[in-house]
């Protein structure tokens, strides 16, 4: 295809499909998803209805998408300031989980979904479980590669990043809606006081099973 006024056709979809993104974070953010149509997504891309189907089957692909490219956002931003961060313990939890805090609440509408669209949606109760799969897959590497001997089985390691993860998935939602009276501050010294004190499961475990 010939490029239209210097733009190549692969470009012009990419420029729409992320304005269909952010039209779609809009609403999802703001009005909630439960009211969208794709006449209205599309309107506030400033986009013909007919470009929608260009990226997206329906408003559940794109309801999907939205998510994906907000949980890509987040993840990377984990993996990022965790490369950055010293390698110890203290500061590169606290490293992270100001960046992520920070992240969540620059936006009202992240902080919408994380804590109003998720619990909603049966749809993104199941993105939800493989989002948090990933993050626990995160917290498994970096434990491994900030304690000389993970403390724990493999199958341990496993249930404690299960458990931190989705724990601080509802502190998180809890707290952008209002539930937790906190702040910010407070908030990421508490979790990572709470992160590191994972670290002490060991000791607990074995006394237990003597």
């Amino acid at each position: 295809m010939r490029p239209y006024r210097g733009e190549p056709a692969e470009q012009r979809r990419a420029r729409r499909r992320a304005a269909l993104l952010e039209a779609g974070l809009d609403v999802l953010g703001t009005g909630g998803w439960a009211a969208a149509t794709v006449r209205g997504v599309c309107a506030r891309a400033g986009l013909n209805d007919r470009y929608f189907h260009e990226s997206f089957t329906d408003l559940d692909a794109l309801l999907l998408a939205v998510v994906d490219d907000q949980a890509a956002q987040a993840t990377g931003l984990i993996t990022a300031v965790a490369a950055k961060a010293p390698r110890r313990l203290r500061p590169r939890a606290a490293a992270v989980v100001s960046a992520i805090v920070d992240f969540l609440a620059a936006d009202p509408r992240r902080a919408r979904v994380l804590a109003y669209e998720f619990p909603a949606s049966p749809l993104l109760q199941e993105r939800r479980r493989q989002i948090i799969a990933t993050l626990a897959g995160i917290y498994i590497e970096q434990a491994r590669e900030l304690l000389d001997e993970v403390p724990l089985s493999e199958t341990d390691l496993r249930m404690t990043a299960l458990t931190v993860v989705s724990g601080l998935w509802e502190l998180l939602s809890a707290w952008l809606r209002g539930d937790v009276d906190t702040g910010r501050d407070h908030l990421v010294d508490y979790v990572v006081a709470l992160l590191l004190s994972t670290t002490d499961l060991a000791p607990a475990l074995d006394h237990r099973l003597r």
